[in-house]
């Protein structure tokens, strides 16, 4: 028999939720097969059997989130007999099984101890190691965590303890606020208003039937990352002080080295030429020059990092995911594209690991892609900015007194104001431009 655990997927991972078995009891699998699928703070992916064997037991049901290395399922080896569902003993055999216990004398009647005070919930301290939702739910709720008591495995706090701690703080009654003497009626008042026609409570505005609403709606619980990406989304903007800058870029340099080394691209690589790895290598280029732009903010702290690590924003079918490319500065445009290809590719098939989602210096989002002209992204937590790729248009443009046909981008940078200011956000993207607008290196 193989007890199959949840996994560790990265050092600051100390719990994932069960989003879906792909088996279900009875089924075989092999070795390396996709079992289930789960969610964690960074990332939705797929874990393989341990070994192979039939699925003879589901522990943890789906939608439940559990710490690592907990056991969620077993696995029969082949051969063996499934293992029969333990049934639960019956109160007499459990009591049959305790120790035998002393006899207890009857109580007394007449001298009942005086009731327990209501009990006080007691500081505690904050113990095993804090899952970074945890810590974000903590700040952002401004919650003192020793005193939330933590149920998870060695008293570690869990997602559940904070979301009751906040349940029982908005059940608790206000303070009572001290006693106001009640109203008097003066007797020598002025004489009394002639009377008034009895006054009717306003109406609460028409509400439509309940089973009229849902026969015109249909209710579905958020997905995992879906929520995920709700609180980073607005955890981000009540974080940053969002500021966009637009500016517009003559791709047309790019353009053509792109067309002439397009087809030969595909057939030695296996793969499309996109702008995408043009626009990371001219960020790199910028970030170097404009180091600040690579900083992330902690307290009143500035990360300057040394390394410059992209995220690189991939659409999925349910949401949507950055994982990183690591060591950006030290690719070309080809390796840039084959890291690019290879990420967004494991990305959908969810293959990613949870460490290619983490330690991103800075963002780019292509929603160029989609067709879009220019749009104003929110910033990628902790970090201070990121780039809009818009499409690549040809427009009619005033060259040298001229109207010539030019191959046209926008590039929208959205910095936290914060840290960085406009000046050097707009001279941050007009370095991207001017590398862009005077490309020099080759492709290949």
């Amino acid at each position: 028999m193989t007890d199959v655990v949840m996994p560790q997927m990265g050092e600051s991972i100390v719990e994932g939720t069960l989003t879906r078995w792909l088996k279900k009891p009875g089924d075989h699998v092999e070795r390396d097969e996709p079992l289930f699928e789960i969610s964690t703070d960074k990332v939705d992916t797929e874990i393989p059997s341990p070994a192979s064997g039939t699925l003879s037991e589901v522990v943890v049901e789906e939608g439940k989130t559990v710490g690592i290395s907990t056991v969620v399922a077993r696995i029969a080896d082949d051969g063996e007999a499934p293992a029969a569902q333990p049934a639960a003993p019956a109160p007499a055999a459990a009591a049959a099984a305790a120790p035998p216990a002393e006899p207890q004398a009857p109580p007394a009647p007449a001298a009942a101890p005086p009731p327990p005070p209501p009990p006080v919930e007691e500081p505690v301290e904050a113990t095993g190691p804090l899952s970074p939702l945890v810590r974000r739910m903590a700040r952002e709720n401004s919650i003192d965590l020793t005193k939330v008591k933590g149920t998870g495995a060695g008293g570690r706090i869990t997602k559940q303890d904070l979301e009751a701690y906040m349940a029982r703080e908005k059940q608790a009654p206000a303070p009572s606020a001290p006693p106001t003497a009640p109203p008097v009626e003066v007797a020598a008042a002025p004489p009394p208003p002639p009377p008034a026609m009895p006054v009717e409570a306003p109406a609460a505005p028409a509400m439509p039937p309940l089973a009229a609403a849902q026969a015109k709606a249909r209710v579905e619980p958020m997905s995992t990352m879906r929520i995920r990406i709700a609180e980073h989304m607005v955890a981000s903007r009540r974080t940053s002080a969002h500021v966009t800058t637009i500016h517009k870029v003559d791709m047309t340099k790019v353009a053509r080295m792109r067309d002439r080394h397009k087809a030969d691209f595909q057939s030695r690589y296996g793969m499309s030429l996109t702008y995408l790895p043009f626009v990371v290598r001219a960020t790199v280029v910028a970030l170097r020059t404009y180091p600040l732009l690579n900083a992330s903010i902690e307290g009143n702290n500035i990360i300057h990092h040394n390394e410059i690590n992209i995220g690189i924003a991939v659409a999925l079918e349910n949401g949507l995911i950055v994982p990183v490319v690591r060591q950006a500065d030290e690719k070309n445009v080809l390796g840039l594209q084959r890291s690019i290809v290879d990420l967004a590719t494991r990305a959908r098939s969810r293959q990613l690991k949870p460490d290619e989602v983490q330690g991103g210096t800075f963002s780019i989002t292509n929603f160029g892609s989609f067709g879009s002209v220019i749009a104003t992204p929110i910033i990628n937590q902790p970090q201070v900015a990121i780039l809009g790729v818009g499409a690549v248009e040809k427009s009619p443009v005033v060259v040298d007194d001229a109207i010539a046909i030019r191959s046209v981008m926008y590039l929208s940078l959205s910095f936290d104001h914060r840290l960085i200011d406009g000046a050097l956000g707009d001279q941050f993207t007009a370095k991207v431009k001017q590398v862009l607008e005077h490309w020099s290196e080759e492709v290949l």
